[in-house]
């Protein structure tokens, strides 16, 4: 029998571990785009009764997503039991008594259809090999008029030197900005061209910002990009 969370994505590799630990991921990775994503909302409701964070990872997302959204449920949700156990240490260190845990691939979530108000998905998708399958049940499990968020790097970003060195991905899979549009859109969701954001942060360049900030290089109006972050609505 195939080991189905085992061939669902490929695990990240030890320097990709200490990173989601690092006050550079929480500050300025995981921070910055809950903070363009929470713009992107414009006049949607603020508050979301239920949440999943699909791929939380080591569970820093867990109380900034507590204290703006105010969730009675936020789920944490990993394909590695490492990664919840860690997200348990970290919501116990801020006494969050609404958080529950659930181990699962994305493309096989083992929650109940339309139970979701809002699907959060930071920096996890280019690591699932079955991208299609999880988008659909991304849409399942959300509720009619349930919102996905989706921050993202794109094929640019994973295919360049210094995060193939340092970094594990699935690479046959990796999409430029419109082709996950594209495919998200082709899922079944909605997605307004004012909730779209394509940041060009200085950890998402090869160069990391060096031409810029040193040399008062500015980056190219015309570039291939390397974020895309955007709200999705599940039709009602």
């Amino acid at each position: 029998m195939k080991n189905v969370l085992a061939e669902a994505h490929v695990p990240e590799s030890a320097f990709g571990k200490w990173f989601l630990r690092s006050n550079t991921w929480t500050d300025y990775v995981l921070e910055v785009a809950l903070e363009d994503l929470t713009n992107l909302l414009k006049d949607t409701p603020r508050t979301f009764n239920v949440i999943a964070d699909v791929g939380c990872g080591y569970g820093r997302s867990m109380k900034k997503l507590n204290d703006r959204y105010n969730p009675e449920r936020l789920i944490a949700m990993d394909i590695d039991q490492e990664m919840l156990d860690e997200t348990k240490k970290e919501v116990a260190l801020h006494n969050l008594n609404n958080v529950e845990y659930v181990r699962c691939s994305s493309s096989m979530i083992k929650l109940e259809d339309n139970s979701v108000d809002m699907v959060f998905c930071h920096q996890t998708f280019h690591h699932l090999i079955y991208q299609p399958e999880a988008l659909k049940e991304f849409l399942r499990i959300l509720k009619p008029g349930g919102i996905f968020m989706f921050a993202e790097s794109t094929k640019r970003y994973i295919h360049s030197w210094i995060i193939r060195l340092l970094f594990r991905h699935p690479m046959s899979v990796q999409k430029t900005a419109d082709e996950y549009l594209t495919l998200i859109k082709a899922s079944g969701f909605t997605v307004n061209d004012d909730q779209i954001s394509y940041p060009f942060l200085w950890w998402s360049r090869e160069d990391l910002a060096i031409g810029e900030n040193l040399f008062g290089i500015k980056p190219p109006k015309e570039r291939e990009e390397t974020l895309i972050n955007l709200i999705a609505v599940k039709p009602l």
